[in-house]
């Protein structure tokens, strides 16, 4: 995935403007290092220009010995003949200049396919995409809509979807869904160097062929001992098997859920038309701002949503300045589906909650599937390149 390193923040948001979504930014050759050394399946670095050239070129020397899989490329002010020399000399893959986004995205591409080349076809990572349903206030609905979008993805079980219960303390997937799982996240605990698939299939529990269920720890102690590091494990683990990861979040901004959305390629927002609750939703919006979270892959979801409460959909498109992506009227259908196990998508799938989560299904889907139970869309690099966050930013 494509990493931007330059100290001027307005620039880093420049270069990250022309490349794929879930690009990452760096203030510092020293975080960049850090940044590596967590995250091994980079492929390319960009050093921006107020790096010096001195620095960059450097910077470019290390990276050939240290990670010889990892392209690095000068985006430039000056292009000179004396810096073109000094960086084929140092191993840097391209010399750009920094506002030629065409060259940029050519040079990227180039950096992928010899990742791939490098990798070998075996090496390649499975296309995946993580969705985050978040919500700063809790009883708006939030796990109702992340299990009935977790199965509108696996409609006709044509798609791997895992859905994660991230409410660590009080997730309510399991009781839900009316299953009743013998594991959970809860036994990955200690394990953040060494989980791989075979183990997490082992804390899976089916709900159909094409749904798989991690649920949250039975008693809400464990949550102080699941780590940020472990919540970033298990969903880069998931992603090698998975299509879709929808992770229902706890309704708060601790480390565990900051790290998954570090990890989401996809933000489903979820709010009711009460004002105690759009404010809250404003605030996590100025805050998914503040850090860089998916800022152009957020959709929001108007829940409970009456005409007759006095705030209508246009009102709220104007507070929140984001459109409205669904609108899901209340239903005493959907307490009952709930009361029952049986998500209204499965037990009544003409129900107006039914029709708004598969069209918002298909609009998460996107270009990853031609249609709903389409066939997947993995040739884009994009696509692979849509996997981290911003943590190091949110950390300086």
């Amino acid at each position: 995935m494509p990493v931007v390193v330059d100290p001027d923040p307005m620039v880093v948001e420049t270069l990250l403007a022309s490349m794929p979504a879930g690009s990452h930014g760096v203030e510092s050759v020293d975080r960049l290092n850090a940044w590596i050394n967590a995250h091994s399946d980079e492929y390319v670095v960009v050093l921006g220009p107020t790096l010096t050239d001195e620095e960059a070129v450097v910077t470019c020397e290390v990276l050939r010995t240290a990670a010889p899989a990892i392209s690095t490329i000068l985006a430039r002010e000056h292009l000179t003949g004396e810096l073109l020399a000094a960086a084929m000399k140092s191993g840097a893959r391209d010399v750009v200049h920094h506002t030629d986004t065409n060259a940029i995205a050519q040079a990227l591409n180039r950096a992928f396919e010899l990742f791939v080349a490098l990798r070998g076809p075996s090496g390649s990572m499975h296309m995946s995409k993580v969705i985050a349903v978040f919500s700063p206030k809790g009883g708006v609905g939030k796990t109702t809509i992340s299990v009935n979008l977790a199965l509108a993805l696996t409609e006709k079980g044509a798609r791997r979807v895992c859905l994660v219960d991230l409410d660590l303390a009080f997730g309510d997937v399991a009781i839900t869904m009316q299953l009743f799982p013998t594991h959970s996240i809860e036994q990955a605990i200690g394990s953040e160097d060494s989980i791989d698939v075979e183990m997490l299939d082992g804390l899976l529990t089916r709900h159909q062929d094409s749904l798989m269920v991690l649920a949250a720890p039975p008693h809400p102690d464990t949550r102080e001992r699941i780590t940020p590091l472990l919540v970033s494990r298990v969903i880069r683990t998931l992603r090698e098997t998975f299509d879709y990861i929808v992770i229902d979040l706890a309704p708060a901004f601790d480390e565990q859920v900051l790290t998954a959305l570090d990890e989401t390629d996809e933000i489903v927002l979820v709010t009711t038309l009460d004002v105690p609750t759009l404010k809250n939703v404003k605030v996590a919006v100025e805050t998914f701002d503040a850090l860089h979270i998916a800022r152009d892959n957020r959709h929001l979801v108007l829940n409970r949503a009456d005409d007759e409460v006095g705030i209508t959909a246009d009102k709220v498109e104007g507070i929140l300045g984001m459109s409205v992506d669904a609108q899901i009227s209340s239903s005493l259908e959907i307490a009952a589906a709930t009361n029952a196990g049986s998500p209204v998508i499965v037990s009544d799938p003409e129900h107006q909650l039914s029709a708004s989560i598969r069209q918002l299904a298909g609009t998460l889907a996107g270009d990853f599937v031609s249609s709903l139970g389409g066939a997947s869309d993995s040739s884009t690099p994009q696509s692979e390149a849509e996997a981290k966050g911003r943590r190091s930013r949110r950390r300086k």
